[in-house]
């Protein structure tokens, strides 16, 4: 029976325990093998048309380059960890450190990036020593299916049990929460919507949550490269990442530079009829985000909204009103469709983007153009994000890049603020277990004044 999920948990187990002790040498030759095979021009191209054509999401040229960069990066950033044994050890303290592997991992991915997920998360599921199992979206099963059938063939090149990597078929609502309840794990990747989906299965788990990135532009920025550097960012793969501006708020003493800069990269300004088409046209309903807008081109937005704007417009800015519901331009909008805001206080605009996140996209990121160290430290010790990313295209560095130092992942944790278990970026450190073995040491019981000292000079014992 094809999608019998019992069925591919218990292949997926046997492969497991193939590999469940393996040294790290054949792990790291077994994980490059399959990073190998998914980077490799001939493979990501076939793999990015597919998904593009699949989905009718996406640019073609931007699903290749990400599915080699993070592939690629993924593996560099995990170049010389130990993940097999014994990975750390005190012996001051009597401890060793042994790192295990969790079993099979349930990887439910998402339609913008039906292959980079499976990827990216898979040369690190690999390297701990775990099976995937992948649950694909509906619009991207194809795509999802080849790309981890590229991992199997790159499995058994090397002798690896090509059971490691499955992927449901025919996938389904009712298939996905059977595998994820069947498995010892899960990763999930896509909306917020998911995170309650996913917990329902029962078992422990990694999700994420929405992005709604708002760029702070102060007045000491260079006003010519933050706009190049957002629009860049905001047109990647027609703002299919999570990780795209959604918003810009520029100081007033530059505001009117900075639009003409945004405008000479492309941008269109809506007049507020056109906002108002617009709005109705992304929200039919008020509420629920038009899906047929996600990741496609302006002008093809424009067309749904009856605006008339420019040949070459790249992507379409309104002012922002409001925050919350009764303004859906402050949300997430998964578009080539930019908000901007005006500000004149930093305090009040930290404080505003505040109150953006907290109706989208709390826990995920945030952006900021400006020369003041301590407006960036100010930014990043009060927005309520796992991310805050300076002076950047904010979707090439939030998930790691060759310019920064994040680390490389397609899996974007968002903590407790979009209930997940995690804020990081995900990688190989989440599908970890360890053991500590513990030895006895000479003992040594503090006194009170080691332990109390400056409490007790200040206020007594009494």
């Amino acid at each position: 029976m094809e999608d019998n999920i019992q069925e591919m948990y218990a292949k997926a187990r046997k492969a497991f325990e193939i590999i469940e002790y393996w040294p790290q040498e054949k792990v790291d030759e077994m994980v490059l093998a399959a990073g190998w095979e998914w980077q490799k021009p001939e493979t990501a191209e076939v793999l990015a048309r597919m998904a593009v054509d699949e989905s009718g999401i996406g640019v073609y040229e931007d699903k290749v380059a990400k599915i080699q960069s993070k592939t690629r990066g993924s593996l560099w950033d995990m170049r010389d960890a130990k993940t097999c044994g014994i990975v750390e050890e005190d012996k001051e303290k009597g401890l060793v450190k042994f790192a295990k592997p969790m079993g099979v991992i349930a990887n439910v991915v998402p339609c913008t990036n039906p292959e980079s997920t499976i990827s990216a998360l898979g040369v690190n599921i690999l390297k701990t020593r775990n099976a995937m199992i992948v649950s694909p979206h509906p619009r991207t099963q194809g795509s999802s299916y080849l790309t981890c059938e590229h991992g199997r063939k790159a499995l058994r090149k090397v002798g690896a049990p090509e059971d490691l990597i499955q992927c449901i078929k025919n996938t389904s609502r009712e298939k996905t929460s059977e595998l994820m309840a069947a498995c010892d794990f899960a990763v999930a990747t896509g909306g917020a919507a998911l995170v309650k989906v996913v917990y329902a299965a029962g078992k422990p788990c990694q999700t994420v949550g929405a992005g709604n990135v708002v760029s702070i532009i102060d007045e000491s920025a260079d006003v010519k490269a933050a706009a190049a550097k957002i629009v860049k960012s905001k047109t990647a793969n027609n703002s299919a990442s999570c990780s795209s501006e959604n918003a810009v708020a520029i100081h007033e003493s530059i505001y009117d530079e900075m639009i003409e800069a945004l405008e000479a990269e492309g941008g269109y300004l809506c007049d507020t009829p056109e906002r108002e088409k617009l709005r109705r046209m992304m929200w039919p309903d008020g509420t629920h985000l038009n899906r047929e807008i996600v990741a496609k081109p302006a002008i093809t937005l424009a067309k749904m909204a009856d605006l008339d704007v420019p040949e070459g417009t790249r992507f379409i800015m309104i002012i922002g009103e409001k925050v919350g519901p009764e303004d859906r331009f402050s949300g997430e909008k998964i578009s080539l469709v930019l908000t901007v805001w005006k500000w004149n206080d930093f305090d009040e605009i930290v404080d505003r983007v505040g109150k953006i996140l907290k109706f989208s996209g709390e826990g995920h990121s945030v952006s900021i153009h400006s020369e003041k160290r301590e407006q960036q430290l100010e930014l990043a010790r009060r927005a309520n994000v796992g991310r805050v990313n300076c002076n950047m295209p904010h979707a090439m560095a939030n998930s790691g890049s060759w310019f920064n130092g994040q680390p490389f992942t397609d899996t974007i944790g968002c903590g407790t603020w979009a209930g997940n278990i995690t804020s990081d970026n995900i990688n190989y450190r989440h599908f970890l277990n360890y053991t500590w073995l513990s030895t006895p040491i000479e003992e040594c019981v503090p006194t009170d004044d080691e332990i109390f000292g400056e409490y007790l000079k200040k206020w007594g014992r009494e």
